[in-house]
């Protein structure tokens, strides 16, 4: 079920706010905030991406200015081979929080960004634990080879849907689980947003993820969001490369891309 409401920036009133926030969703962020954090990944975004991340697709580009790294997909909807993913050469284990700026690049009203996190191969047949070892078999980076073959976490941010008649955006988060396709795979509650995302806006996204808990916020100069999505059923996600999935035709700026875990 979708959820909408007003919500309170922590200096001001906001008249209009898109994000429904559960009554206890800024609290648990901050309680899940409260460890010490250590930094174990930064990337500025200015320097030569290739140094610290690996790309899957053929079509899709990264680069690097004094703006930040830039991801484009392939122009072409409906494409398979115009999706990317850009993943951390690094792997993580434990809690970990996540943060990044963002601007969304392109104006589209269709197709998503997905934040992957933990991602570790199935194990069953070639898809080895260790994702880069079938880096060969995501050229083409169809969203089935992920979520059949993977165990990671997901959310969607700045996400439509394919039909094209989206009047607002929607933040989802799943638990893979290989073999048995996205159905039913997704964690409650879904949140909406008619404001949030905006072209050209610039963005702080933080992700928090514990065992079963992925705490999420986002904020611009206007107002602020947080979410909490809950893993109640599926196993917990405990390690695993963080990725970057753009889907077709999607292009954003990413600056200040930091990995902390606790000490």
């Amino acid at each position: 079920m979708l959820h909408k409401t007003k919500f309170v920036l922590a200096v001001c009133l906001l008249s209009t706010v898109a994000y429904a926030e559960q009554p206890s969703d800024r609290e648990a962020f901050m309680q899940a905030d409260q460890q010490n954090w250590r930094t174990v990944f930064h990337d500025e975004g200015t320097s030569d991406w290739q140094e610290k991340w690996f790309l899957d697709g053929e079509v899709g580009t990264v680069s690097n200015d004094e703006n930040g790294m830039t991801l484009t997909a392939g122009p072409e909807f409906r494409n398979d081979a115009h999706h990317m993913v850009l993943w951390t050469k690094d792997s993580f284990a434990g809690d970990v929080k996540i943060e990044f700026e963002y601007t969304r690049l392109d104006e589209e009203n269709r197709a998503v960004n997905i934040l992957f996190i933990q991602a570790t191969g199935s194990g069953e047949g070639p898809h080895a634990k260790d994702i880069r070892e079938w880096q060969e078999l995501r050229k083409v980076p169809a969203m089935r080879t992920y979520f059949n073959n993977m165990h990671l976490y997901h959310i969607s941010y700045a996400a439509f849907t394919n039909d094209g008649l989206a009047t607002s955006s929607y933040l989802r988060a799943r638990r893979y689980m290989p073999g048995q396709g996205l159905r039913g795979t997704d964690l409650k509650p879904e949140y909406e947003s008619e404001t949030l995302f905006e072209p050209g806006v610039p963005h702080k996204v933080t992700v928090i993820k514990t065992d079963r808990d992925l705490h999420m916020r986002v904020e611009n100069a206007d107002e602020a969001f947080y979410g909490h999505f809950r893993n109640t059923e599926f196993p917990v996600v405990m390690e695993g490369r963080i990725g970057i999935r753009h889907m077709f035709t999607r292009s954003s700026q990413y600056k200040n891309f930091t990995i902390s875990v606790p000490e």
